[in-house]
């Protein structure tokens, strides 16, 4: 027989319920400032949900009523330095902590309404219709609000979406020294998503002041919890990963704030993640101002039984039993709130005659202009100061070694640089060796990192977000965006435009085109034109290793996310590089002209310039070969490009990748539309094949373009010239 021994998580698990003698014990500032953003939160969110049923609201009203003892008990002990963050479902926690940092001495329940929460109001609401004056300029609406002067750092639309990011918050806050944590609030329906899962054991592993707040509110939209989990105690999760974890009534906002209070303590004291599971319930259906028993998937005799659990009356029954209020104030409180939010809507809508009496509509003058869509997608490249191309002495040097001594010179010069990604710190500076040093030089600064790409690209996002630092993150193989596709792209691409074009993001992913390396089908794409495509994101791609000196130099100056792409077939080439200027800049937005000649305009980048220098060679022909290094459409260099346009007529774009999600076929239509009157052809494309590269040395030949196929297509271009 087998001999058994039964194991036990090393992470307290526990249960923690608010008794009298909490209550009578009890700050009556704590309980009146719980009173307070309960009251404010819950007669906003009628508001809200009485204008959704007007038609007022353009999108989703997802309602926090029901749950406001959850935010407020979890958020009243927060300081001014946490932060918060929050889902789809996030106006409490918004709130609260916007009240929180307006009024950090707590609220008088009997006291009337100071102006600032009332412009905190309107502003909310504001937000939520989409008008100009709302947090983020209209463009976030219910489920995106952000005031990160108040540490509301973010809600989110996307399930789980925003919890890397929080994580990579919280990074900077113990990178910074202080005790400062953050809370990142979701539901049950999160609790399964694998970026929370990976950003649970990234946090735990890092020993990050993070607390993963669960609001088990029973829907998600509306499948029950234990139709979707074979454990319904969400907060069995932090057992998997060695977090502390609490169990709470969120219907009762002092257990809440008790439960907070002991993960507050230790996350101050540096020990890590903690997660709370509250359970509450809200009151309507998941988006609009009906019950979920109006949709089937709930009855009302439940919806009853919670609602006689209310937060708002639990904590007006505790105060009066104890004398700190009556009655009279309760009701009194009510109406100020109530008349506050008349106040906020007459602000915003007017009344509609044309639609028929009672009517209401958005005030015209309060939208966002329209010109105003595109602003804010990438910065203004402010603060990036001169640059210009390289005219100092040069030396043979081998490109990755390049690669690594830029990192390791911006790293010395740079303390807010941070590296991190899969190995960079083992094997003498990665899998490539671009990172060589720079864990033993940097302590702390060189993080390697879990195989968990959603994760830590999310983090790295995060920690952009914050400010303080600038991350540098390495994805092994760029096939590797698509587990992390969420964060790279709904996340990082979009955050400053969906928050109103003023946060910068100041992050930068390296990766490389594995091409040629017989690696096969899922480590060898070109990530070029599936990137371009995302607004967001710059995109460079230098060709010799002086580029990669101005161009790096340039992603780590820039206030946007950049991609950097490398190409193994560089790695290993010796090439002119500085001698000992490692600091020069290459200006954002400008191609180099490699060759001139009147024949044809080719246009490449990364390591297929190479190869149409030796394919121009094979042929002896005179043309301009345009070496793009910036690639997305902010940053193209549509002056060179236009010039050449016009004075040869002909065009070859020349890459090496599958043909279905190349860069090209975006640029040849922009070009056709821009330069069709210079035109004497269709843009000709070099590529590789429809498939992907196989494992097969044979078939990965066959499957991408190099000079050979660079030559096929210069002479088809020239056949359609007339020319032998």
């Amino acid at each position: 027989m087998p001999n058994i021994q039964i194991l036990a998580s090393h992470a307290p698990w526990v249960s923690l319920a608010a008794t009298d003698e909490d209550w009578a014990r009890a700050d009556p500032v704590l309980l009146g400032t719980l009173l307070s953003h309960c009251h404010l939160i819950r007669g906003f969110e009628e508001a809200v949900l009485e204008l959704a049923g007007e038609g007022l609201v353009h999108g989703p009203a997802h309602s926090s009523i029901g749950q406001e003892g959850g935010a407020a008990g979890s958020i009243v002990g927060l300081r001014a330095d946490d932060g918060v963050s929050g889902s789809h479902r996030g106006h409490h926690q918004f709130l609260s902590k916007s009240l929180a940092y307006l009024c950090p001495d707590g609220m008088d329940p009997v006291a009337d309404i100071a102006p600032a929460v009332q412009a905190l109001l309107q502003r909310t609401l504001a937000e939520i219709l989409g008008l100009a004056q709302g947090f983020c300029k209209g463009r976030g609406g219910s489920m995106h609000l952000r005031w990160p002067e108040a540490g509301a750092l973010g809600t989110n639309a996307i399930v789980g979406g925003g919890v890397p990011m929080a994580a990579g918050q919280a990074w900077a806050h113990r990178r910074a020294g202080g005790d400062a944590v953050m809370v990142t609030y979701f539901g049950d329906g999160a609790v399964n998503i694998g970026s929370v899962l990976e950003t649970m054991n990234l946090a735990a592993a890092w020993k990050l002041p993070l607390c993963f707040f669960v609001e088990n509110n029973r829907y998600a939209v509306a499948t029950g919890v234990e139709e979707i989990t074979a454990e319904p105690r969400l907060s069995a999760r932090g057992q998997a990963f060695n977090i502390p974890s609490w169990h709470v009534d969120g219907m009762d906002p002092l257990a809440v704030h008790l439960a907070m209070q002991a993960a507050l303590a230790h996350m101050r004291a540096g020990k890590g993640p903690t997660l709370i599971e509250a359970d509450v319930y809200r009151y309507f259906h998941q988006n609009g101002p009906f019950p979920g028993s109006a949709f089937g998937y709930r009855d009302k005799e439940e919806e009853k039984a919670w609602r006689e659990r209310d937060p708002l009356d639990l904590l007006a029954r505790r105060m009066t039993e104890r004398g700190l209020l009556t009655q009279a104030h309760i009701d009194a409180l009510r109406d100020r709130v109530a008349r506050a939010m008349r106040t906020a809507v007459d602000a915003l809508v007017e009344s509609d005659t044309g639609a028929g009496p009672g009517k209401r509509r958005i005030r015209p003058g309060l939208w966002p202009s329209a010109d105003f869509r595109d602003v804010g997608i990438l910065g203004d490249l402010a603060g990036m100061g001169d640059g210009g191309e390289f005219h100092g002495e040069t030396v043979p040097r081998k490109f990755v070694d390049v690669v690594a001594d830029v990192m390791d010179r911006r790293m010395a010069l740079d303390d807010a640089i941070v590296v991190m990604g899969e190995d960079v710190h083992r094997l003498k500076g990665g899998t490539n060796g671009a990172t060589r040093g720079l864990a033993q030089r940097y302590p702390g600064r060189c993080l390697g990192t879990p195989i968990s790409e959603n994760a830590f690209v999310g983090l790295a996002g995060g920690i952009a977000l914050d400010g303080r630092y600038k991350p540098v993150v390495e994805f092994m193989y760029p096939d590797f965006m698509w587990v992390a596709a969420d964060q790279v792209f709904n996340q990082i691409g979009k955050v400053r435009h969906m928050f109103g074009g003023d946060d910068a993001v100041p992050l930068v992913l390296r990766t490389k085109v594995a091409m040629g390396t017989g690696y096969g089908s899922q480590h060898s794409m070109d990530p070029a034109g599936i990137f371009a495509t995302c607004p967001g994101w710059r995109i460079v791609a230098p060709s010799d290793p002086c580029d990669y000196v101005g161009l790096m130099n340039a992603a780590l100056r820039c206030k946007d996310p950049v991609l950097v792409i490398e190409h193994v077939d560089l790695y290993n080439t010796t090439a002119p590089a500085p001698r000992d200027d490692l600091d020069f800049v290459l200006p954002v937005g400008r191609a180099a002209l490699r060759r001139t000649g009147s024949a044809l305009t080719v246009i490449a980048y990364l390591s297929m310039v190479g190869h149409a220098m030796e394919a121009l060679d094979t042929l002896g022909l005179d043309a301009d070969l345009v070496d793009l290094r910036w690639l997305d459409r902010a940053s193209l260099d549509w002056d060179t490009v236009g010039a050449s346009i016009r004075k040869t007529n002909n065009v070859l774009i020349v890459e090496q990748g599958a043909r279905g999600t190349s860069y090209g076929g975006w640029l040849a239509d922009e070009i056709q539309r821009r330069y069709f009157d210079w035109l004497d052809q269709p843009v000709q494309r070099v590529t590789g094949g429809l498939a992907a590269p196989s494992i097969s040395k044979v078939l990965e030949r066959a499957a991408i373009a190099r000079t050979d196929e660079v030559v096929a297509g210069l002479r088809e271009v020239l056949r359609n010239k007339g020319e032998a």
